[in-house]
């Protein structure tokens, strides 16, 4: 209790008085984590009314430059084509760790922070967030997250959709299992860790999802059926949703030919995923 009423003696707004679009850095002890989380915080103007402001969660934070987030955001807002927006962007600790299927590791051990994480994002950073920005409500939130991020961002919100309405899925590691493809028990429905939670999953989430996979990502088909591991994983959890009732319009799927497993490409992207997230 010490440390919160310190926090709120000490604690400025996120936002500058720049009539232009604004980054800056922050950060928050976590106890979840156990460590201090940087964030990366970029704004547009704020409106009068704080009820019309939106909120972008982002992972891998610490790569927020390669993305071109700002100057994305700065030109998108320059041409009216965004609504007021705060990005949130969360640089990683012990990536391989935190990020992962809550409560679920893979056949490595790896994501065994990632319940941790959830933990931080859901009661820590939101009402963070919350109250340096002087919001009730956000309009609306959206997360969004790169690979191993996307996977974290899409467990999360499938998982808290009462408070995120909007995934951005961004090469999505879909592929995280619980038993090495070599082990001859290994099934694809059984053992990929979001398949199988999907498949076992009574929830029709009333959310919108944006989904964005490369067709040059990888080499690797385990079924032999000429498409990559990254494509087909992604149209397995795309059908998932569907069959849970998410409607087709709520649903936006983006597979690049020539796309690659790499910032450039994603960046690329970026702007098409807050023309749909935000867009005026």
């Amino acid at each position: 209790m010490k440390y919160f009423a310190s926090l709120l003696l000490i604690m400025p707004s996120f936002f500058s008085c720049s009539k232009g679009v604004t980054q800056q850095q922050d950060e928050l002890y976590s106890r979840h984590l156990q460590r201090k989380v940087t964030l990366t915080v970029i704004n547009t103007p704020v409106p009068d009314d704080h009820a019309e402001l939106n909120l972008l969660l982002l992972n891998d934070g610490q790569d927020i430059d390669k993305l071109r987030a700002k100057a994305i955001t700065d030109s998108l807002y320059k041409a009216k084509k965004l609504q007021p927006l705060v990005i949130v962007a969360i640089h990683t600790g012990d990536r391989m760790q935190e990020y992962g299927i809550s409560g679920k590791p893979d056949y490595e051990k790896r994501g065994s922070k990632a319940d941790h994480y959830d933990d931080f994002i859901n009661n820590e950073l939101y009402p963070y967030i919350k109250k340096k920005s002087g919001v009730r409500k956000f309009k609306s939130v959206a997360f969004a997250g790169f690979s191993l991020g996307g996977l974290s961002a899409f467990d999360i919100g499938f998982t808290h959709n009462d408070k995120i309405q909007k995934l951005g899925i961004f090469s999505g590691s879909f592929w995280w299992r619980d038993k090495d493809t070599k082990d001859s028990t290994y099934n694809d429905n059984k053992n990929r860790i979001m398949i199988a939670r999907l498949k076992a999953s009574r929830k029709r989430p009333d959310q919108q999802y944006w989904f964005w996979v490369g067709g040059k990502e990888e080499s690797s088909d385990r079924d032999g059926d000429g498409i990559i591991d990254a494509v087909d994983d992604t149209r397995d959890v795309i059908a998932l949703l569907k069959e849970k009732g998410v409607p087709d319009n709520n649903i936006i799927y983006n597979e690049a030919p020539q796309g690659q497993h790499d910032w450039p490409y994603w960046s690329a992207a970026f702007p098409e995923f807050m023309i749909w997230a935000f867009g005026r």
